[in-house]
């Protein structure tokens, strides 16, 4: 009976695609490989000679010190990045006395106080000994973007009547004028 069996039908033509190779592309030699791109070659001698030519060379103190300064800036006016999109989020918020708002304010106030805090830890990961003086200047400039930060804390509060700046706001603390005259009504 095994004999009478008919052949198996061919797989199907998706089956034969998926397991052929992707036919490869013959290389135009007019069109150069990009900078910085590297063939893997078949062979492994030429994998070798590749490879001994992308070795990389440690960078020296001063491209570290550089690269460390750069970073340290970008950390300090990472703040000022921010300023633009909380004045926008504290004008859309209203000037009401609200639990979002009040959210809102509480939030641009806390945050520029723990950078505050925390900012010689969040400059320690780039001091070295060649770059210590350098870093003051950077460290003033992250204080001044976090106090805007507390200014606009500050607009936001005075907008919405929370800071005592009127002459109402004190009148528990003035005595009261005492009249020149008095009219007495008569019946």
């Amino acid at each position: 009976m095994a004999e009478n069996q008919p052949p198996p039908p061919p797989p199907p033509e998706w089956v034969i695609t998926l397991n052929t190779p992707i036919p490869t592309k013959p290389k135009s030699n007019i069109i150069p490989d990009p900078p910085g791109y590297t063939a893997i070659a078949s062979s492994s001698g030429k994998r070798s000679a590749v490879s001994k030519q992308s070795a990389r060379t440690p960078p020296t103190a001063e491209e570290t010190d550089t690269l460390k300064l750069k970073k340290s800036w970008e950390l300090a006016l990472a703040p000022a990045k921010q300023l633009p999109m909380n004045a926008i989020m504290m004008y859309m918020s209203g000037n009401s006395l609200q639990i979002f708002s009040i959210m809102m304010v509480f939030m641009l106030f806390m945050n520029p106080i723990k950078g505050l805090i925390g900012i010689n830890q969040a400059f320690e990961r780039f001091e070295t000994d060649s770059i210590r003086s350098r870093l003051w200047s950077v460290k003033a400039v992250y204080v001044l973007m976090q106090l805007a930060a507390l200014g606009l804390g500050v607009w936001k509060v005075n907008g919405m009547g929370l800071l005592p700046t009127t002459r109402s706001d004190w009148l528990a603390w003035e005595t009261p004028r005492r009249p020149l005259e008095q009219a007495i009504f008569a019946f």
